[in-house]
């Protein structure tokens, strides 16, 4: 809702900025959401708390504003020349559902002349955001406005011949037509306001087009009630229509502020549409709610504040606000007006105390027994995980429920383990009916929907859940993190590509281990549905497997419509969490150099490289610092069922210079270990 200022001003006086009355207010709990110049004036834009409904009207406002500057508040008096006539004459009102409507009242004007509102009032209804349509109109929605009251103006003549008006609940398969022109199918819990005969109005929501306002009106009924806010919250919701009306009812209003308002909207209607005010009110109110006491207690409040403000102190916050406090022994009682039903306990009132000393000047203390908050060492695991990810990857955060259809376009056999899902009890659609136990369909629709939008080159990663079933209430959680790749990608400023294929991916994720001070891992051999057979690896790190890696299989592409090939690696975070270790973060440089050798051996085809590399290591754990394969050849020169391995060997010692025969020997030691134990030769 749009505050004007200039308005504002009308009933206190402000000598703050604009910018200073919104931080001002805000400070104080009514949260100002923007402020904006229009044209001599300025509009705050109201972002209010559920509980303070009441400031929606801006005499409430200005109420705040005088307690936090001091000013006094200024209500326009209200002052109506009433005719010798009798409101009993002209209406009748009957209330059925009195725990519905708590209140109702009415007045009538006669020979009212509609026109356009003066440029005044149209002005401060459209800086509120509402529409201007006639002086009677806008004369209601005014002072709703102005008083946080909602009102309805009824053309009196159209109104049925009993002119009474009876509130109830709809009747069953009742129906009638708002000012929207909509036809509205009522249910039983609606509360309507009828003639007698027909419905008039959807009570608390909108009125009926049957005794809309129109150029031809010349006596109007004026409306001032009271509705329980659940009501009509229920009703608005059900029938897909919110109103300023509805609004201000579903937040609660004053049950004692309706006579003010009714007689507001006579005298302006008197004053810009030359009506003549019947005398009297109408007025229906079964059960009078009077203002609520509450007892507060000084030293509650400042037990709970962590203040010490004296007992004066607190009486003179409260009397800010213009209530009622009577000093008793060791404590106040304090009456609360009815337009502050947020009010209902001690600790409220200790909230307005609070409010107006200022948030800010409430001491910052810890409570007793809590300790200061920080991260785990498995969440500033998880923190470093995702910030390597992201200098490789683009994150996304796909949903963790699915179709079960997406583990057939993965080549999920049906017996495979991964498809006993945890279902949804109230799934939005089947596409969205079970808990994902992993995380390759959602990164595959990632690319897919990309490439259907000629994006390529694409390289993702995402950390997130999936779910078992477990005998537990709750279904078995892990913690995942995967990523895809598919396309090229620029190697340097050269713009030299390379794909992004296995041995792509398989470099980020050693890079990974590495920053994670994970060491020992072994990229074995894998099968696994979803990913090529001749292509897959699984993860072994000290004796434990973290996950996956591999291309993605070509039917699984095809399936998911992507037209190039994917790569792509799951791995367990908890796991790695468990065994990671502390990463290297300096090492001394060697005095002295190092040497190089190749060998190449011809191993069965059956024998992995990494068996070899593991057998090369273990024979020289002294002074071996590193091996790579760096050529694995099968053809012309090599046996049938052997391949050809090649393997660089780099010796080095911190405390002397290798001599040749020293690294023959060793160089020797190592051809006798791997055709011991896996019966390489010397090619």
């Amino acid at each position: 809702m749009g505050v004007s200022i200039n308005w504002l001003k009308e009933y206190v006086d402000i000598d703050w900025t604009a910018e200073e009355l919104a931080h001002r207010l805000t400070m104080a709990g009514i949260a100002i959401e923007g402020v904006e110049e229009a044209d001599s004036d300025v509009i705050m834009e109201l972002d209010l708390t559920p509980n303070r409904g009441d400031c929606l009207g801006l005499i409430n406002l200005a109420r705040e504003v005088a307690a936090l500057n001091g000013q006094p508040l200024r209500i326009p008096q209200v002052k109506i020349s009433e005719n010798r006539e009798n409101i009993n004459d002209y209406i009748k009102v009957e209330i059925d559902a009195p725990d519905l409507c708590p209140r109702y009242t009415a007045r009538v004007v006669k020979n009212v002349k509609v026109k356009p509102s003066p440029e005044w009032m149209q002005n401060a209804l459209l800086r509120s955001g509402i529409r201007p349509i006639s002086n009677i109109v806008d004369v209601t929605n005014y002072v709703m406005l102005e008083t946080n009251q909602p009102l309805h103006a009824f053309d009196y003549d159209l109104l049925g011949k009993e002119k009474k008006i009876v509130v109830r609940k709809a009747e069953y398969q009742e129906s009638f037509t708002t000012l929207d022109e909509v036809e509205r199918e009522l249910d039983l819990d609606s509360l309507v306001i009828t003639d007698g005969i027909r419905p008039v109005a959807l009570a608390g929501v909108m009125g009926g087009l049957n005794t809309e306002i129109n150029d031809n009106t010349k006596d109007v009924l004026i409306e001032s009630a009271n509705f329980l806010n659940t009501n009509i919250r229920r009703t608005s919701k059900k029938q897909g229509l919110r109103s300023d009306s509805s609004v201000r009812f579903e937040k609660g209003t004053d049950p004692n502020g309706v006579i003010y308002a009714v007689n507001r909207a006579a005298q302006l209607m008197q004053e810009l549409g030359d009506a003549e005010v019947v005398k009297g009110i109408c007025d229906i109110y079964p059960g009078k709610k009077e203002p609520l006491i509450i007892n507060l207690r000084p030293d509650r409040v400042n037990h709970l504040l962590g203040t010490e403000l004296s007992f004066s102190e607190i009486k003179g916050y409260l009397e800010r606000l213009k209530f009622d406090i009577k000093d008793k022994k060791g404590y106040l009682a304090v009456e609360i007006p009815t337009y502050r039903p947020d009010i209902s306990m001690e600790v409220d009132l200790i909230e307005e105390v609070a409010r107006l000393y200022g948030y800010n000047n409430v001491p910052d203390t810890l409570p007793l027994g809590i300790n200061r908050g920080g991260l785990t060492d498995y969440q500033r695991f998880r923190d470093q995980v995702k910030e390597v990810m992201a200098a490789y990857f683009y994150e996304v955060i796909n949903y963790s429920f699915i179709s079960p259809q997406l583990f057939d376009r993965i080549l999920l056999p049906a017996d495979s383990s991964l498809r006993n899902v945890v279902p949804i009890a109230n799934p939005l659609s089947e596409e969205q009916s079970v808990m994902r136990t992993l995380l390759l369909p959602g990164l595959l629709e990632n690319v897919s929907k990309n490439m259907a939008r000629r994006n390529q080159n694409l390289n993702f990663f995402e950390m997130g859940a999936v779910y078992y079933p477990s005998d537990d209430r709750l279904p078995d959680e892990k913690l995942k993190l995967g990523a895809i790749v598919a396309g090229r990608v620029d190697l340097n400023w050269l713009k030299n590509q390379v794909p992004m294929d296995f041995f792509y991916l398989k470099g980020i994720v050693e890079i990974l281990l590495q920053e994670l001070g994970i060491k020992d891992c072994i990229f074995e051999r894998h099968l696994l549905p979803g990913y090529h057979p001749g292509r897959t690896a699984s993860i072994n790190c000290q004796g434990r497997e973290i996950g996956i890696i591999g291309e993605v299989h070509p039917l699984v592409l095809e399936n998911f419509d992507i037209s190039d090939k994917a790569c792509a690696f799951e791995l367990d975070v908890k796991t790695m969490f468990e065994i990671k270790g502390q990463k290297i973060m300096m090492e001394q440089i060697a005095k002295y150099p190092a040497v190089e050798r190749d060998i190449a051996v011809l191993l069965s085809k059956d024998v992995k490289a990494s068996e070899a590399i593991a057998v090369i290591k273990a024979a020289d754990p002294e002074l071996l610092q590193d091996v790579i394969v760096f050529d694995i050849y099968t053809g012309e020169q090599v046996p049938e069922g052997y391949k050809s391995a090649a393997f660089r060997l780099t010796f080095q010692s911190m405390e002397r210079t290798l001599k040749e025969a020293e690294i023959n020997n060793r160089v020797d030691a190592i051809l006798s270990e791997l055709q011991k134990q896996i019966q390489a030769r010397l090619r």
